[in-house]
């Protein structure tokens, strides 16, 4: 064969190689599993970060068990015979702030934005703390029953960050829920899945909300707890892992404590949401001290709105518990009744399955459109025992400032609302 020829078929076949290489290349890259995001972040669902998301979760009555979904139980438990229950839900995000109708059932599949957004605690190696006025004695919390009640925060959720400060934090409504942060130290006594655990927390409505933390968010956010007294044990690894930046570090060690503070702590996340610290030294009825932290704006909420229930106010309404370091409150309804796909939702405290849990409000005056997602409900006093219930607690609460989600969320408490006085046969016991 003639050196030419030979280089002839060299050609050839480097040619047949090179035309392989893009195939080849291409099986590789689709064989890679995906890293995923570096940090914890709130999600969707699976591999869908955000920078925030807000869920209703219904009430039994009104959109009972779960459509036609199969609960399941990712986190621990078995699925509870609940003679009522429902893990049907709406959720809107920052990257759509418009309310949509979830598929799924709530809490325990990855397709939803709790199970996906609170697996990466669980099933991860991230440190976490959690907290809870309403463990039910798993974990047990030294110098409580199965609640803890005045003057510890009246406040649950959970706090997640890696070994650079970055995370998220998740705001829950449901007692008995999460109850540990890690599948390496499960409960002992209790399932820890939405809708598994003994306490059926899935009978009225929820909420809860998810936003994306900076290093120096999550410092904000353990500042806010520690001001608002919540309940948690961080020498307890079930529900507090320490590690990260040392200065967080010190910060959740100071976790856990009844402080007295009566200072109330405003600030502004880098997302832009707003976070709002009560302490339960300050004596004043909650969402009037939202509304006068954001300067006078009215408010329309839903809470577990029941005896000592504050009525609806007027911004003329007296209010003597209240704190001459504070502006004037604007006016804050209290809904009573909301509305979904043409049902209307009971928005009240009380027994039975058309009750809400749920602790969310609106902006319905000044030029910011804002939705709020509090701890807190709307229990106390104007005047007399200022301590009352949720008065001589604290909490916390994140304003978001989104339009498409405040007409949202304004829309779901359209009903009736309570009335500036209370009567005896008005609310529930």
């Amino acid at each position: 064969m003639s050196i030419f020829r030979l280089d002839q078929v060299k050609k050839i076949a480097l040619y047949a190689v090179l035309a392989l290489l893009p195939i080849v290349s291409c099986d590789l890259q689709a064989q890679e599993p995906s890293t995923g995001p570096s940090h914890p972040l709130p999600m969707l669902s699976e591999g869908r970060p955000v920078d925030w998301w807000f869920a209703f979760k219904f009430n039994a009555t009104t959109f009972p068990s779960c459509g036609t979904a199969a609960r399941s139980c990712p986190f621990g438990g078995t699925p509870e015979a609940y003679r009522i229950f429902s893990q049907q839900f709406i959720y809107a995000s920052s990257a759509d702030g418009t309310l949509h109708k979830g598929n799924d059932c709530l809490g325990d599949d990855l397709s939803d934005p709790v199970a996906a957004t609170f697996a990466q605690a669980y099933n991860g190696s991230y440190f976490y703390a959690i907290w809870n006025d309403q463990f039910y004695g798993d974990p047990a919390i030294k110098g409580c029953g199965d609640s803890c009640g005045a003057p510890w925060g009246h406040s649950k959720g959970m706090l997640v960050w890696d070994t650079g400060g970055d995370g998220f934090v998740l705001q829950v409504t449901t007692p008995s829920w999460p109850g540990a942060g890690s599948s390496q130290h499960p409960r002992l006594t209790d399932g820890n899945t939405l809708g598994c655990v003994k306490d059926n927390d899935v009978q009225v409505s929820q909420h809860f909300f998810s936003i994306r933390l900076t290093r120096s968010d999550v410092l904000k956010v353990l500042h806010a707890l520690q001001n608002a007294s919540v309940v948690t044990d961080p020498n307890n690894p079930q529900i507090v892992h320490n590690g990260g930046p040392a200065e967080i570090q010190e910060e959740v060690k100071n976790l856990g404590k009844r402080v007295s503070s009566k200072e109330v702590l405003d600030e502004t996340l880098s997302t832009g949401v707003e976070l709002i610290s009560k302490p339960s030294g300050l004596n004043v009825p909650p969402w009037q001290l939202v509304s006068s932290v954001l300067h006078g704006v009215s408010l329309r909420t839903a809470t577990w709105w029941t005896r000592p229930a504050i009525p609806s106010t007027t911004s003329t309404t007296s209010i003597d518990c209240w704190s001459d370091t504070l502006e004037k409150p604007g006016s804050v309804q209290i809904a009573t009744s909301g509305i979904w796909d043409s049902t209307v939702i009971g928005l009240t405290g009380g027994p039975g399955g058309n009750f809400n849990h749920a602790k969310i409000g609106v902006s319905i005056s000044g030029a910011d459109e804002m939705a709020i997602f509090g701890d807190m409900n709307q229990q106390g006093a104007l005047s007399g025992n200022c301590k009352s219930s949720q008065n001589g607690r604290g909490g916390l609460f994140y304003v978001v400032r989104n339009k498409d989600l405040a007409h949202g969320v304004l829309k779901l408490m359209q009903g009736n609302t309570a009335p500036t006085t209370i009567l005896p046969a008005t609310v529930k016991k």
